[in-house]
């Protein structure tokens, strides 16, 4: 007999770490993404770290034909309502999907991270999967541009990189761009992406690059959004 392929919600900012292993889910019959989960700040309607617009986020969640959850924090949040933020978002998730207990995430490289997201969602019962974690970085990049995957970096942190890469689409002249010492997938926190296009989604996003703007004398955030 044939078991039925585990339920996974997918963690979800909007960049292409989440995006690289929503295609490798896809590609898994033992697993079956149900829906992406992303948490937003209360009156900015934006991923909280990446930036990303809402509407946007939502668009991507169509354009991958799943429904997607959201968890509002608000800003200047600290862990305790984060966390209570987090445990609610889960619970509407279970609810609407009976025996889901189990998130994935896109993270590849920071062992402290990973470990912090397993032991929370432990603590609600849940399962955390890491299915990229470990792989060479490098390789994933090239991999992701290879497979068609189309994405600009969304938000550069100005005391890594230089703020000029803010906007740039991710490809190859941007890899081999990149001072030594940059992760080429952003991993320790070098810069964050917007994903428009790949083979997670079943059409491309009509979006439009805005304004870049310096945000807390650190964070160079370029606004990308529906166009049309």
């Amino acid at each position: 007999m044939t078991s039925s392929p585990q339920q996974v919600l997918l963690s979800w900012s909007g960049g292409k770490d989440a995006a690289c292993t929503l295609h490798l889910l896809k590609q898994d019959p033992t697993v079956r993404v149900v829906g992406l989960f992303t948490t937003l700040t209360e009156g900015h309607e934006r991923a909280s770290m990446q930036g990303v617009r809402r509407d946007v986020i939502q668009a991507q969640a169509d354009a991958a034909g799943l429904p997607l959850v959201e968890s509002m924090i608000p800003q200047d949040c600290d862990n305790a309502r984060y966390e209570a933020a987090f445990a609610d978002g889960l619970a509407q998730a279970a609810a609407r999907w009976p025996g889901l207990s189990t998130m994935a995430y896109g993270d590849l490289l920071l062992a402290d991270v990973r470990d912090w997201r397993r032991a929370l969602c432990a603590r609600l019962g849940w399962e955390a999967l890491f299915p990229l974690f470990g792989r060479d970085t490098g390789t994933v990049a090239a991999d992701m541009i290879a497979a068609g995957l189309r994405t600009h970096l969304c938000c550069v942190d100005t005391h890594q990189l230089d703020a000029g890469f803010a906007g740039s689409r991710f490809d190859a002249a941007l890899l081999e761009s990149l001072p030594a010492g940059v992760d080429p997938c952003g991993e320790n926190g070098e810069f964050h992406t917007c994903v428009s296009a790949g083979p997670m989604f079943d059409r491309p996003l009509a979006i439009a690059q805005g304004e870049t703007v310096l945000r807390d004398g650190r964070f160079a955030y370029t606004d990308f959004v529906p166009a049309g």
